[in-house]
């Protein structure tokens, strides 16, 4: 099997119904990649007819079977060169059904289709939702799986493939309404340690401005290849070594993974109206919510817990003049994070009465990360601390390797409403998987809170794009254009507050933020900090709004209902030899 070579994402403006002419300059522009080498060539979606479809009877003429004539005519050039291609094309199956597909094309012809599972706001009006999940493709250049646009939105659908063996995933997009290289994209190669090759059509069309942005994503998160505006092709060198280590910040995710704790993943609890499924027989009805101000502080804790105690006090009275109602502290903020198994105090204790002693002296709810001590066994908790005294606590469940060393892992998820609202609880490395935060969400999270010590690089900037887009969207520089833990809000259409440790001698980079629901709104709701120390404040809705159904994208969860549950069998079964 080749494990290094080059590869090739193609940028194209196709032309609406003119298919010969999109063939034909999508030939000549694989043809290009080809004769320079590159062994994979990535093309849009539907690039060889257009996008903006009226209806059946529109697409009707430009419809295909697989294989057919355009996937011969590709596949010819795939055996003239030795390489694989993939196109996206209107798919007609027997039955007269018609797919949003992308296909996967050797130098034997067709090696294999993904048929677009999560249709975008147009697309029923022509197609049906694919019914090829996730699959994983055995080729001589590695094992490849292809998502189209909207799909790569849910986590569920490249963690599949990654849990597959994927090496590369390739994406293919008529991506619109942000700049590019889109934070999803990223995202998705980071926590999964693949490659994506995203290739994304540019132009107007039916006044839709589409994006641009094509490039090569490594598994770090690195962009290793982009193009911003206009046709063209970009290369980049991938080495499959990197994507099997299945590292991400250094850890082996796949291996640390809990399966045992996803079952609800299998579930859509937004399949119903959420208000009425949340209030269901009386039980743990959802909180009235509100308007509400949120804050995160950063700072660096140390060995010294009544330092620690002193530095989270008077930072808890920066959030209260700021009108915070909810402070969230780092991970271990309390105990430190040099020896924390030395500091660990039980819950109750007193670490946790001194907390309620600031929060009933601000009136602030805090959320602190500490040691925890349980007998003889320590955990690497959390606890909400109310005004009123009352406690809630949580034990992060996915352990970082330096975490092995003394703590144990908890094995629950803890949810807690209150009068900001239904909130969730996760703890750094936490995060760092999707399906933490997801089901957190199905049970009905207005915000999550996660108290983190989290090291490396989890967000980068953004040059600027000379696409231009209708406002607000934005077009220029943005120094934190993608960051990691904001995707995880708008995934799950839930508030994020994110409290890093600041400590940049030791690896720890702060960027703590509250992030809103729902990444596709401008200008966004959030606040970051940099890489100082300091508290950062937002102001989040979690109300209903309507009477009848929410109306307010928390609590409506737009990309949770749009699950396909049926589909992810196998996030839930034990780990694979191969992690």
């Amino acid at each position: 099997m080749l494990s290094k070579y080059k590869v090739a994402t193609v940028q194209f403006e196709p032309t609406l119904g003119e298919k010969e002419r999109n063939i034909s300059g999508l030939l000549e522009l694989c043809e290009q990649a080809a004769r320079a080498g590159a062994k994979l060539i990535v093309t849009p979606e539907m690039g060889t007819t257009g996008y903006c479809w009226y209806d059946r009877a529109e697409v009707a003429p430009f419809v295909e079977t697989i294989p057919g004539s355009t996937t011969h005519r590709f596949a010819a050039l795939a055996k003239r060169h030795g390489c694989f291609i993939v196109i996206g094309m209107p798919e007609v199956d027997d039955d007269d059904i018609y797919y949003n597909s992308a296909v996967l094309i050797g130098p034997d012809g067709v090696i294999g289709r993904h048929r677009k599972t999560h249709p975008y706001i147009s697309e029923p009006k022509w197609a049906a939702a694919g019914d090829l999940h996730n699959q994983v493709f055995e080729t001589p250049i590695g094992r490849i799986a292809l998502l189209i646009c909207m799909d790569i939105h849910f986590v569920e659908t490249a963690r599949l493939m990654a849990l597959g063996g994927a090496d590369i995933i390739c994406h293919i997009s008529n991506w619109l309404a942000e700049r590019t290289p889109a934070p999803y994209w990223i995202s998705r190669a980071f926590e999964n340690s693949c490659y994506v090759i995203e290739s994304n059509r540019w132009g107007l069309e039916r006044t839709v401005q589409f994006s641009g942005g094509s490039c090569v994503i490594a598994p770090d998160g690195t962009l290793a290849a982009v193009i911003d505006k206009g046709d063209g092709v970009a290369f980049a060198d991938i080495d499959l070594a990197v994507a099997r280590a299945r590292r991400v910040l250094g850890e082996p995710v796949f291996a640390q993974r809990r399966p045992e704790l996803y079952p609800e993943l299998l579930t859509n609890t937004y399949s119903w109206n959420p208000r009425d499924f949340f209030g269901l027989y009386g039980r743990e009805p959802w909180p009235v919510g509100k308007r509400s101000r949120v804050s995160v502080a950063q700072f660096a804790p140390t060995s010294d817990v009544a330092a620690n105690l002193a530095r989270i006090a008077a930072l808890a009275v920066a959030a209260t003049a700021d009108g915070a109602e909810l402070l969230v502290f780092p991970e271990l903020a309390a105990t430190g994070l040099t020896n924390p198994a030395a500091a660990a105090e039980p819950i109750p204790g007193r670490i946790t009465a001194e907390l309620a002693r600031i929060a009933a002296g601000q009136g602030i709810t805090l959320v602190c990360g500490l040691a925890e001590r349980d007998g003889n066994t320590i955990y690497n908790s959390a606890v909400l601390v109310t005004p009123d005294g009352k406690i809630s606590t949580y034990r992060k469940t996915h352990l970082t390797t330096a975490d092995r060393n003394w703590a144990s892992a908890g094995d629950t998820w803890t949810v807690v409403d209150t009068p900001v609202g239904r909130i969730g609880i996760l703890i750094g490395h936490d995060a760092v998987f999707p399906e933490a935060g997801r089901v957190l969400a199905l049970r009905g999270c207005d915000l999550i809170v996660c108290p983190a010590a989290v090291k490396g690089s989890f967000s980068a900037a953004h040059a600027g794009t000379e696409v231009m887009q209708p406002a607000p969207i934005p077009t220029g520089a943005d120094r934190h254009h993608w960051h990691h833990f904001r995707v995880r809000g708008g995934e799950n259409n839930a508030y994020f507050a994110f409290a890093n440790v600041c400590d940049a001698a030791n690896g720890y980079a702060g960027l703590s933020g509250v992030f809103g629901p729902d990444t596709f709104a401008f200008p966004r709701r959030e606040a970051i900090i940099d890489r100082e120390e300091g508290i950062a404040t937002v102001e989040i809705d979690t109300s209903n709004l309507d009477s009848v159904y929410p109306t307010n994208v928390v609590r409506r969860k737009d990309l949770v209902c749009m699950r396909m549950p049926h589909a992810y069998r196998a996030l839930v079964q034990p780990k694979p030899s191969n992690f």
